[in-house]
């Protein structure tokens, strides 16, 4: 059975393409607003995503989509008091999910999956998740996978039960994230529902064991060497971060005495996801070497940040996801400039683990519709 989906808040489209990947999803509907993803967008799926989900245009669109699971790697925002108490009849226009939520209200989906950072529990003393767990629970009537229930009936959120970290699917990678996959109750029993296991932990499947399998590209261009002014306001910032009791600054994440390098989190922002994944990346010559853009000579240890592509490995574009008969076909279209590479990578999910939890909803939909006789 093939499962049609929409993607939400789709970015270059990693979460639909890890569902994809299992040969049991079919993207029917997209929407992203990023101009530069959506060139991305369509130059790898062949279709333009370019669709506001926050217009009645949209919403529309959706209600006579015929689709089953939605999907949306939707931005952590921040609920107003007074919108938490009105709940739909009257939401916070500016906030994303609200929207979400009101699409799957009106189009009543098989199921959903969301993804967001790992923060998304503690944000807003934790206010935002209850909020959003509440209106997926409560409003909406679906039960949500790894949420606790107390005697009264009231749910108790376990961190441990949504956070999932790429590190453990295949990926060197420390990149935890929040990861919600709810189920339509007015479709499924609530006994059904009841049995239905958690999240997966980890992937049998691993695409590298750490950076220097094959992931990291040694040799790499000039241009992607620190200057030494560069890396001396790196080291000085990291000692005062020090002094202060901080432990925040510069990374070099393949330092010889790592036995199995993995990589930080890549950021969407570019900087700190680049200075915390810092490479040494020795080459004669370089040391010292001047660089046309950079306004001192390249720093003597030979420190490098990650190429785009190997933040496309981090995530599994690049060397995984697109990969036909042995061949890597992932490019950009003409026309993305390198720090938009960054960002998109940055700003995506790990297709690995995606696909992983994309295995995992088809398993519930089997068991699921055994026990409900679909």
């Amino acid at each position: 059975m093939i499962y049609k989906t929409i993607d939400l808040c789709a970015g270059i489209g990693g979460i639909r393409k890890g569902f994809e990947m299992t040969d049991c999803f079919k993207n029917v509907l997209s929407a992203e607003v990023d101009k530069y993803a959506c060139l991305t967008y369509e130059h790898l799926f062949g279709d333009n995503p370019e669709n506001d989900l926050t217009s009645e245009d949209f919403k529309l669109l959706a209600e006579n989509t015929e689709y089953d699971v939605l999907l949306a790697g939707f931005p952590c925002q921040t609920f107003s008091a007074v919108g938490n108490q009105k709940g739909f009849d009257d939401p916070d226009k500016g906030i994303i999910f609200n929207h979400i939520a009101d699409i799957i209200k009106r189009t009543r989906p098989k199921a959903v999956f969301l993804e967001n950072v790992e923060n998304l529990i503690r944000h807003d003393k934790g206010n935002t998740f209850k909020t959003i767990i509440n209106r997926l629970e409560n409003t909406l009537n679906y039960k949500i996978i790894g949420l606790d229930y107390a005697e009264d009936g009231t749910f108790i959120i376990n961190p441990h039960n949504f956070i999932r970290n790429s590190r453990y699917f295949g990926i060197p990678q420390n990149r935890p994230r929040t990861y919600i996959m709810a189920f339509n109750r007015e479709i499924y029993s609530q006994d059904s529902l009841l049995k239905l296991g958690m999240l997966p932990l980890c992937s049998e499947t691993v695409i590298y064991n750490d950076l220097n399998d094959g992931l990291l590209e040694y040799g790499a261009d000039l241009c992607y060497y620190m200057s030494s002014g560069y890396y001396n306001t790196l080291v000085a910032h990291r000692e005062r971060q020090a002094e202060n009791g901080n432990g925040f600054g510069y990374r070099i994440v393949n330092s010889p005495e790592i036995k199995h390098p993995v990589a930080n989190t890549i950021l969407a922002t570019g900087g700190s996801g680049k200075e915390r994944n810092l490479i040494i990346d020795y080459q004669d010559g370089v040391a010292g070497a001047i660089y046309p853009t950079k306004h001192t000579p390249i720093n003597d240890r030979c420190i490098r940040v990650m190429t785009p592509t190997e933040w496309g490995k981090l995530q599994g574009f690049i060397n995984y996801a697109f990969v036909e008969n042995g061949v890597d076909t992932f490019s950009f279209p003409d026309g993305i400039s390198m720090q938009q590479q960054y960002k998109q990578f940055g700003n995506s999910v790990t297709i690995p683990l995606i696909k992983t939890m994309a295995e995992y909803m088809l398993k519930c939909f089997e068991q699921l519709n055994n026990e409900n006789n679909i």
